[in-house]
């Protein structure tokens, strides 16, 4: 059996679609969900499908390396970042090579970096008249959206699309393809 933890900080669509994906699988377990944020509403859909939970604070996250025994302690093979917002400290990518991959709502290298997440990328799409956005899976490193590429999806942008409508076109794509390429990553 290979252990997810999931790393959210909000709603945690993406963090559900993933545990109905695993839910009864036979060889993949979401086994975590950890949050910063103790009002997410991820956790209480953790809670709900009876998933262990942690909530970390940034001092611990950044000045200590406990983590790690957390994550031990619960057997984790694989992170999946789903909506988490914190840059990811060295000893857990150092820890975790090519074993952490975060989705990320929009095709990188363009609309990436510190600060773009969520509406903030789907204004910017919009703003500079794109034809097309996407999702990109990527694997973590030690910079906000610049680790290696895994796989992109795309959807068109009309010219009569609201934010809204690219946001919501965008996470089509990230709740019908996040949980299969993780199926796919933890196969090999």
């Amino acid at each position: 059996m290979k252990n997810i933890a999931i790393f959210a900080s909000g709603t945690g669509s993406n963090a559900t679609r993933i545990v109905e994906h695993f839910n009864n699988h036979p060889t993949i377990n979401v086994a975590l969900i950890i949050s910063n944020k103790k009002t997410a509403k991820v956790l209480d859909m953790a809670k709900s499908n009876s998933i262990p939970t942690l909530l970390i604070n940034r001092t611990s996250f950044y000045k200590t390396e406990n983590l790690l025994t957390d994550l031990a302690s619960h057997q984790i093979d694989f992170i999946a970042l789903a909506g988490f917002l914190w840059l990811i400290p060295p000893y857990l990518v150092k820890h975790f090579p090519n074993k952490m991959v975060n989705i990320h709502p929009a095709l990188l290298p363009k609309y990436g970096g510190k600060g773009m997440y969520g509406q903030y990328v789907h204004q910017a799409v919009r703003a500079n008249n794109e034809s097309i956005s996407g999702i990109t899976l990527h694997y973590v490193n030690e910079h906000y959206d610049e680790g290696n590429i895994i796989f992109q999806a795309t959807c068109p942008v009309t010219t009569t699309d609201s934010v809204q409508d690219i946001a919501k076109n965008v996470l089509k794509l990230e709740h019908y393809y996040f949980p299969r390429i993780l199926e796919s990553l933890l196969a090999n």
